[in-house]
This record gives C-alpha cells, structure tokens and sequence, in this order.
C-alpha cells in the first residue's frame, strides 16, 4: 500500500467517531434542554410570587416558542381563537347576522346580512349595540360584543339597541341561526356589456357563488368580464384553484408549493373551462393577498387575463394547522407558493417592535432601475412579468388622492369620525323611500349634513367646507346609496370615481378577444399621481 493509499485509509476510518461523536454531543444538547426547561418549569410553577397552573405555564411556554419563530403567520391557537379562525375562513358561523365594528368606544352595526334574524327583526346599519342579555355592553371590544352575540344554532339570545332619532332603547330577542357570509355581495352589468364581480374573500361557497354570477351575466350578454380582488386577503386554497381553472385549460399549472424537506406540490387545472376565451380584467390592491394572488398569478401568466391596479401584497407563505389535543391548533408555516411561471408570490417582510409587518423594500422608495434589476420571467406567450414577490400590474394604476381642498377638510373630519358617521346615518336613514337611486347631492342636502355636525359639536369653517365639498358629496352620496338602496346601488354610483375600475372598463371596451386586451397593456399611459 502506498503512503497516499495509507493515508486515505486512516481518513476514512477517522470518520466514523468523528461523526458518531457528533451524534453524542447533539444527543447530550438536546437533552440538557429538555431538563433546562423542566426545570425552568419546576421553580416558576413552585416559587414565583403569584400563583400559576401548571396547565397555563404549559400553553405560555408553546405560545413563546411560536412567538420566537419571529414568523408573523404562525399562531397557536387556543379553541376559542380556533372557532373565531375557522369562521373567518369557511363564512359560516351561529349568530344572528351582522358585521359591527368600534367607533371610538361605540360598537356600531355597520352591515345586516340579508335573510337574517337581525334582517328580519327591523335592524339597521347605524344601530348601536348597548346591550346583551342582561350585561351593559359599556367599554366592551369588538370581539366581546360578538362573543356574546354568537353561539349554537337554534339558541336564544338578548340585544339592546340604540337607534339614532329613536328616543326609547329597542330590546330584541334572537333565536340564533347559522350565518352564511356571502364571498360576493353582488355583481353588476356595467357599461360596454362587461360583467364586474367583486370578491371579498374566498370561502367555501366562492367558486359556486361565483359560478352563477358569471353564468347569469354570460347569459345577460356579458362580453367581458371583470374580477375585483382589491381588498381581498385570501382563503382556502382550493377555491382559488376552482375558480382559476374556470378560465385556463385541463392540466395548465395554476401554483407550486415548495417546503423543506418534502417535494414540491404541483397544482394543475382538473376540468375544462367553461369560460375559456372571455377577456378578463383583474383588479389589485396592496390588500390583495394569499389565494387572492394565486388567482392573479396564474392568469397572468397563461395570458388569460390582465391585472390593473397596484401592486399585490405578496402573501406567498403556506400555512399548515395541526390540531392538537385539548382543542388546541397550531398553524405553521411549512412553505412557499409560485406562480406557474415561477416566480414566488412572499414579498419580503419583518416586525417591527410593535407587531406589525414592514417591508423590507418598499416598491413606494424603488427606483425605475431597481425595477428593472428585479428578476424577470415570461408568460406563456412571452410577456415579461416582474418576480420579487407580489403580483405587479400589467396596468398601474393607482387610487386617486384627495385635492389639496378636500385634505384640508378631512383633517377636520376624520378625527371626528364617529359624529360624521352618525350624522350621516341619520341623514340617509331619513331618505329612505324619499329619493330615488340616481339622486344627485344637494347645496340642501350638504347644509343639513352640516346642522347634524354641528348639533353633535362639529364646527367647520365655512371656506374650508365649502371649498372641500367634493369630498362630502363622495361620502354622503355613498351612506345615502348605500343605507337606502344597498351595495350594489352604491358601487354603480362610484363607478365614475373607480380610477382602476374606471382603467378596466376603458381597456375592456377596445378588446374585442384576450389578445387585443393583452397588446393594449403596452400602449397604457402612465396615470398622475394627484388630482388638483
């Protein structure tokens, strides 16, 4: 044997306690932490001042270690947080159907779901809950007031509401039912034979809903069509991928799913589409997230559809729950999502000392060539999209700003928002039956506005109301249309002012097929940044 042979020889047989001692000191790291912790445990449990279940140090000690993960999107959930998650997520719950919210301290009803005991008990938006059962509802959240208000179906539960105008205190007892929350609250036949759908989540219903919607106005004569994904945050994955296979071929790629450790999870349309050549115009927002933007992804990149907007939020993590025992839940981060084209929807982001997510490189402060450094990939007919995460438009277009005018009067307003919202109910719940859907905003109708506000104690100069009157004739219109006559009426009414919806119609009405629609997104015009 030559020396070099000896050598290797000697090498190779060193290797095996070298790594067999590896596997020793991991052994023994792991177990000095798990005996850290036990005694960790031990002592705050047994010493510390104040007195704690072993049981609750148990759930403090997991929730630390998700927390330390630094991972905004894994929780641990206790069973109360996971019912209120699985309601947000599957749109249905046992209550008696209304959306509130807080303003400044006073919980407000601010939607009545149709076909609902609170529908069908007289309810309406603008009440004020100031009871449930026999507890005042006085410096109570939001979620206390709907903890209280939800439970089983079929159960009964007591409400004290406060009607604006209504003198005596309105007392309702509900017999609970199950609450559906519709994913799309209404579509429209807008000009030019285009159909606009909007979504506002996706739900266990969201492809059916939006299967009739588009079949009536398919049948209504709809040429074009229009999706609004603003302000959508997501949902279950596979209403996404059902409703894109909608309008891409059997076997297309619709998003890939990579994690550590395991293969990649491909996601491919399994039907053929029942709208395969509609021109589509996809509207995004930075709300748009999640399976929002898988939809949005897919689309672009097999040139079905152009996205007009501003760019998405770039959600791109999966989530994964795991139950665990004692009706406990983790969700976990266990991967990436891509875009057929590949490219990775996760827009970079940390948390800040306060909790919340911050990106890392806002595209607000990217420069025209830091853009153009970003990696590039193709559609499949070679129509070159941004990666870096996110959806970037085809069509940039961003939400008009307020006049310089109109800024000056909303400083005045909105920190008196809960009186402006309060006096502008009042107005809209007297107009009711009174005005028709086309109505215009008055001198009269603004002057009255201004004697509600300043009955609640709201003065505002005259010049600097008058001269941003634009801006209350954009907010009363929409509480009138909206209180008086319902969502759809009020979107129709601020169509005109839809700047992206506004852009999708435009380019909707000179495409007579997909192609046309996509060689116009090369010829669309840089839009202004203000309105004067």
């Amino acid at each position: 044997m030559t020396p070099r042979s000896r050598r290797l020889a000697i090498a190779t047989i060193l290797l095996l306690p070298i790594g067999a001692g590896a596997f020793a000191v991991q052994e023994r790291v792991t177990a000095n932490s798990a005996r850290l912790f036990d005694q960790v445990l031990s002592i705050v449990g047994d010493r510390f001042v104040d007195s704690i279940s072993t049981g609750a140090l148990y759930e403090k000690a997991a929730r630390g270690m998700v927390e330390e993960l630094r991972d905004p999107y894994s929780e641990l959930y206790t069973p109360k947080e996971l019912e209120a998650f699985n309601t947000t997520t599957g749109g249905f719950y046992g209550g008696i159907g209304m959306l509130i919210e807080d303003q400044n301290g006073t919980i407000i009803i601010s939607k009545v779901y149709p076909n609902t005991p609170a529908e069908e008990a007289g309810i309406r938006e603008g009440d004020r809950i100031i009871g449930v059962d026999t507890s005042s509802t006085r410096g109570w959240k939001v979620d206390q007031v709907s903890s209280g208000l939800k439970g089983p179906p079929g159960t009964k539960v007591k409400a004290r509401f406060a009607r604006p105008g209504v003198s005596e205190v309105i007392e309702v007892e509900f017999t609970r039912r199950t609450i559906r929350i519709p994913a799309i609250p209404f579509a429209l036949m807008l000009e030019g034979k285009t159909a606009y759908i909007p979504l506002q989540q996706f739900n266990e219903t969201t492809s059916r809903e939006f299967a009739a919607e588009l079949q009536r106005l398919l049948r209504e004569g709809a040429t074009g069509l229009v999706i609004d994904l603003r302000r959508n945050t997501g949902g279950f994955l596979e209403q996404a991928l059902t409703l894109s296979n909608f309008f891409v071929p059997k076997g297309a790629e619709l998003a890939t799913v990579r994690g550590r450790n395991t293969p990649d999870e491909r996601y491919v349309a399994e039907r053929e589409p029942f709208a395969p050549r509609l021109p589509i115009v996809i509207l995004t927002d930075g709300y748009t997230a999640s399976a929002s933007e898988i939809v949005a992804g897919a689309l672009q990149d097999h040139d079905r559809a152009l996205i007009v907007g501003t760019t998405s939020f770039g959600k791109g993590l999966v989530q994964s729950v795991y139950r665990l025992d004692g009706g406990y839940a983790i969700k976990l981060t266990t991967g990436k999502w891509y875009t057929p084209s590949g490219r990775s929807i996760q827009k970079e982001r940390v948390l800040d000392a306060t909790g919340n997510l911050i990106e890392v490189h806002p595209e607000s402060l990217e420069t025209e060539a830091q853009r153009k450094a970003r990696p590039i990939f193709k559609s499949d007919g070679g129509r070159p999209l941004y990666g870096g995460g996110a959806i970037t438009p085809d069509v940039i277009v961003r939400y008009d700003t307020l006049t310089s005018a109109e800024q000056r009067l909303a400083r005045v307003l909105v920190p008196k928002s809960q009186d402006m919202y309060l006096a502008m109910d009042e107005y809209a719940f007297a107009q009711k039956g009174v005005l028709k859907p086309d109505f215009a905003v008055t001198d009269a109708m603004r002057n009255d506005l201004k004697q509600r506000l300043i009955a609640r104690g709201v003065t505002v100069d005259a010049k600097v109301w008058d001269e941003g009157r634009r801006y209350v004739d954009r907010l009363l219109g929409d509480r009138i249309a909206r209180r008086a006559f319902g969502d759809s009426v009020a979107k129709r009414r601020e169509v005109p002012e839809d700047a992206q919806l506004q852009k999708a119609l435009e380019l909707l009405k000179k495409a007579r097929t997909t192609q046309d629609l996509l060689a116009l997104a090369t010829d669309a015009p840089k839009p202004k940044s203000s309105r004067e």
